[in-house]
């Protein structure tokens, strides 16, 4: 981490406000929106847009060669899905730098892979976590932390397991946006390396219905995706979201359903995985829009030890 006094246009009285915020390192004052800078510690605008300027030159956040990118890619992690289908499908497991979306059905195990994934993010590196916690904001009413005591005796994890999951409800979407907006606190305090939200589109399609309010809904979400895709790129962090799915009429063959958010969460989305039920009470996963991996599919199902393989 970077400390603040080593950004340009910084002094101790702006230090001691940001702080006093929750922003401690020029990490969480690149990624958090100089608007809300402006308003919370007393400056102009144009001074929080300045000083954020700053922030992003000293952590490089610029221009890069392909090479160069290519050397932050290699600083990936990769967080273990527990099940190995799935992580031979993701190619080693859910990466940092990526927010991976689950879309499907209601019960097909979006809930239960989000669960998963905040007791494996504790393991080991050898055993395929980052050694760090998960911040978990529910809007739909759903975590349980009973369910994760029980998966974790799976993998045997300390009894600190429900420690390191920093969770919050969230109640609308603006205080879904803000909780995300005063992460950067929690995520150097925890040392969190995996975000859920589960799910991601609840609160705004049900605040914002009808056509004539999707304009404003989709700039509200692209403006939290916006802000999720900045935190893993400060903090080298996964985002894990989970999304619900919309009938389309139009459909006449095929699955008519479609997952929710458009275009938005589309191109928002570095990873897209499509849950479904199969037979014999098994489930299946398929990718269906990644720039890395191919469009395959794998089974998996779900116990009361949390998702496993078939074999």
């Amino acid at each position: 981490m970077h400390r603040l006094e080593g950004i340009k246009g910084i002094g101790p009285a702006i230090a001691d406000k940001l702080i006093e915020m929750g922003i401690t390192s020029a990490e969480a004052l690149a990624v958090t929106s100089p608007k809300y800078i402006s308003e919370e510690v007393g400056i102009s605008k144009k001074k929080a847009i300045e000083i954020s300027k700053n922030a992003r030159e000293l952590l490089k956040i610029s221009f890069m060669t392909g090479e160069e990118y290519l050397k932050k890619r290699r600083a990936i992690g990769k967080i273990t899905t527990g099940c190995r289908a799935l992580d031979e499908m993701l190619g080693g497991g859910i990466e940092t730098l990526a927010i991976t979306e689950l879309t499907g059905e209601y019960g097909v195990g979006k809930t239960q892979i989000a669960h998963q994934l905040s007791v494996t993010v504790q393991l080991s590196r050898e055993e395929g976590g980052l050694e760090g916690g998960a911040l978990y904001i529910d809007t739909e009413g759903t975590f349980r932390p009973e369910r994760i005591l029980q998966i974790s005796q799976r993998f045997n994890v300390s009894n600190d397991v429900l420690k390191n999951i920093i969770f919050a409800r969230a109640y609308n979407s603006d205080h879904q946006m803000l909780l995300i907006d005063e992460a950067p606190k929690i995520i150097e305090e925890h040392n969190i390396r995996l975000i859920v939200i589960d799910s991601i589109i609840g609160h705004f399609r049900g605040e914002y219905p009808g056509r004539e309010a999707l304009p404003t809904r989709q700039q509200k979400l692209n403006k939290h995706i916006r802000q999720l895709l900045a935190l893993t790129e400060a903090y080298n962090l996964a985002v894990i979201v989970t999304n619900q799915v919309i009938s389309d009429p139009a459909t006449f063959f095929g699955n008519p359903n479609k997952p929710s958010g458009g275009n938005v969460l589309a191109h928002g989305s570095t990873y897209r995985i499509w849950l479904r039920k199969a037979k014999g009470g098994k489930r299946a996963a398929k990718i269906f829009d990644s720039p890395l991996h191919p469009s395959i599919e794998c089974i998996f199902k779900i116990t009361e030890n949390g998702v496993e393989d078939i074999n």
